[in-house]
């Protein structure tokens, strides 16, 4: 039977007006509103103008109700600047992340979440951070892959293919599991920082941000600063600031960017007020406001790709994994694509039934 709710979903995901649907598929906008209301059963034909409009495989509207993210609950990276067209397809995303997740979790046993529960009450940022550090046994030494550590700590880490920077990331609590999207369309240290961003929101806001309440962003900022920086580490390994070079040789020992070091460095007394000025306008006039000149190369995924590899041991390739969840390829690779680094496999000559996983 037609769902009606993939529709819906489908074209959010799309970022298409019903009115834009509708001349797309050559049917009346009428019959759009029908149909993601649930009053009408769609002929084949109409189903299958719907999926050419919307690059979506006919079968996808014909499966279960997919759960929905909750917008109330999901802390966005950039709440303000974004449009409702953008906020829906970024939530579409969310959506279509708890299905991609579910599959995988039916055939895999992934990390349960390690949080420390009084830390959803702690209120101070750098409390928490140095807490969770200490729960985690990091102690006070700097993250190699920051990715693969959220994901061994039960993270369920996805991508997002948004071409705009007014979706930077996004995350949420669903089922008892924390949920982080990336938009990897800026540099990599920016990416390491909107990852520890989203941690501060998991670990300090639990419920969400649906108001885009800008103290919260501002805590979530406090947090990655000191997760990804320890305040006592920073000050052993940088002593003293008299120029720019020493960040830009230092911020490497943290993967973070230039910018955000000298913040950190502001914020612990290393750099006076005059200093910290001056050292950013030098970082913006070398090209360091708007980018990285000199970066890290990006972070991948651990467990995606073993995941991906043992799929491949039983001749299961994305290819087949769209076609299971009724998805395009292109939503799937918008998942994982920017998190494993690779391209796409090829499909294998020879393949096995999807139970056999």
């Amino acid at each position: 039977m037609f769902n009606a709710g993939r529709l819906s979903l489908a074209r959010a995901r799309r970022g298409m007006t019903a009115k834009a649907l509708a001349e797309q598929a050559g049917v009346g906008v009428d019959t759009i509103t029908r149909l993601e209301k649930g009053r009408n059963e769609p002929e084949p034909e109409t189903i299958e103008k719907l999926g050419e409009a919307l690059g979506y495989p006919p079968s996808f509207f014909m499966g279960e109700d997919i759960e929905e993210v909750d917008v109330g609950a999901v802390s966005f990276r950039s709440f303000s600047k974004m449009t409702a067209r953008e906020r829906n397809a970024a939530i579409a995303a969310g959506s279509l992340g708890l299905l991609l997740n579910s599959w995988i979790e039916d055939r895999f046993g992934l990390p349960d979440p390690d949080f420390p529960e009084e830390l959803s009450e702690e209120t101070d940022p750098e409390v928490a951070a140095t807490r969770l550090r200490q729960h985690w046994g990091i102690g006070q030494q700097p993250i190699g892959n920051l990715l693969g550590l959220l994901e061994t700590k039960g993270i369920r880490m996805l991508s997002l293919s948004e071409n705009t920077a007014s979706v930077n990331a996004f995350s949420f609590w669903r089922g008892g599991k924390p949920y982080v999207f990336l938009n990897n369309f800026k540099s990599a240290e920016s990416s390491r920082f909107d990852a520890a961003h989203e941690l501060g929101h998991l670990v300090l806001h639990r419920h969400g941000d649906p108001k885009g309440d800008r103290s919260l962003e501002k805590e979530a900022n406090s947090f990655a600063s000191a997760f990804l920086m320890p305040a006592d580490d920073v000050r052993a390994r940088v002593p003293r600031v008299n120029s720019t070079e020493i960040i830009l040789k230092a911020k490497l020992r943290w993967r973070v960017s230039a910018m955000a070091l000298a913040y950190r460095l502001h914020h612990i007394g290393r750099l006076s007020d005059w200093q910290y000025k001056s050292i950013c306008i030098d970082l913006s006039r070398r090209g360091y406001r708007s980018g990285e000149p000199v970066g890290i190369e990006r972070e991948t995924s651990v467990l995606w790709k073993k995941v991906l590899t043992l799929l491949w041991q039983e001749r299961v390739t994305r290819d087949d994994i769209s076609e299971e969840l009724g998805l395009p390829v292109d939503e799937l690779d918008s998942l994982i694509g920017s998190l494993t680094g690779t391209e796409r496999s090829q499909r294998p000559t020879r393949r096995r039934s999807l139970n056999a996983v």
